[in-house]
């Protein structure tokens, strides 16, 4: 475990899932003397043009805070995706999570960097406890994890994004998300029982 402190310094391999969850935790590693990276690795968005809107929008966070990004996108597969939660749907966010953490923490060890972390301690949405155990996890003597708590920049993080003008989604990103946001509408068109084509 390393928690992030003031003056500290070090590369750091930011997973980023979305553009307005990068803004705050890019401002405060920066602002923490870390010298950091993003990484654009998520094959969980689906469908494939929310993807590339998602991506699109970290790019243009990190560029307007002067960090360079790596995106992942010829890793981008729903299938393989899919076929790792089939029939574990219940332990979906374990899985993704510790996917997506695993890739940082592989990639940052590669790349010579001293830590990992991701944007997705920034969500208030998001299972923090879970992403703060899968990461100290993986994390390694090479390469710990990176530990802060960014919800507390949470109103911050949105406003700026919003004057960043940066696309903000309405659900996580896969598919069991994307139902469970939009599932009430289905329900809603199903009541008039003509099936036409």
């Amino acid at each position: 475990m390393c928690l992030a402190r003031n003056n500290m310094s070090g590369k750091v391999l930011l997973h980023i899932c979305c553009g307005p969850c990068a803004v705050y935790p890019l401002k405060i590693l920066k602002k923490q003397g870390y010298e950091v990276m993003g990484l654009y690795c998520n094959p969980n968005i689906h469908p494939l043009k929310e993807y590339l809107r998602r991506a699109d929008s970290a790019e243009k966070a990190a560029k307007s805070l002067g960090i360079r990004i790596i995106r992942t996108d010829k890793e981008y597969d729903p299938q393989t995706f899919l076929r790792r939660m089939v029939f574990r749907e219940e332990q979906r966010c374990l899985l993704c999570y510790q996917f997506r953490l695993e890739r940082t923490r592989n990639m940052a060890l590669k790349g010579g960097f001293d830590y990992f972390t991701s944007t997705l301690l920034f969500s208030k949405r998001q299972k923090h406890n879970l992403i703060r155990s899968v990461g100290e996890s993986l994390g390694k003597e090479k390469c710990a994890f990176l530990y802060h708590d960014f919800r507390q920049g949470w109103r911050e993080g949105r406003e700026t994004a919003d004057e960043m003008g940066l696309y903000k989604q309405v659900y996580c990103g896969c598919i069991y998300s994307e139902f469970e946001r939009f599932g009430k509408e289905l329900a809603g068109n199903n009541q008039g029982g003509n099936d036409s084509a």
